[in-house]
């Protein structure tokens, strides 16, 4: 069973950055971070395939967040710049048993245990 491990959160001005980490315990495929928002689902943030070759975004984070991940393929990183306040949420960590990435919830199979992240106004 693959352990995902969050790191990285925390509370930022609006305009502010964040860089969230997700250590894995093994080698790890497509990976993806999704957040949830008090009452709201969990929602696709940022994904990127096995390879790292390939990178897709929400509509609301494109432009202002990069996904990456390390050579050895045990570490995914989330960098979050222009931070809004609409961005609080728990942050999930996410990874799925294919070479391919995915943006829906139930397409991953490991789940980390959150992170939080708060943008003040």
């Amino acid at each position: 069973q693959l352990q995902l491990v969050e790191s990285g959160g925390g509370l930022v001005q609006a305009g502010g950055s964040l860089r969230l980490s997700c250590a894995a315990s093994g080698r790890t495929y497509a990976m993806g971070w999704f957040r949830q928002a008090p009452g709201k689902e969990r929602e696709f943030v940022a994904g990127i395939n096995w390879s790292g070759s390939s990178t897709y975004y929400a509509d609301s984070v494109q432009g202002r967040f990069t996904i990456s991940r390390d050579n050895a393929k045990t570490m995914v990183n989330l960098q979050m710049n222009s931070l809004k306040p609409e961005d609080t949420a728990v942050y999930y960590c996410a990874g799925r048993r294919s070479l391919s990435g995915s943006t829906e919830v139930h397409g991953y199979d490991y789940w980390g245990q959150g992170t939080q992240v708060t943008v003040s106004s």
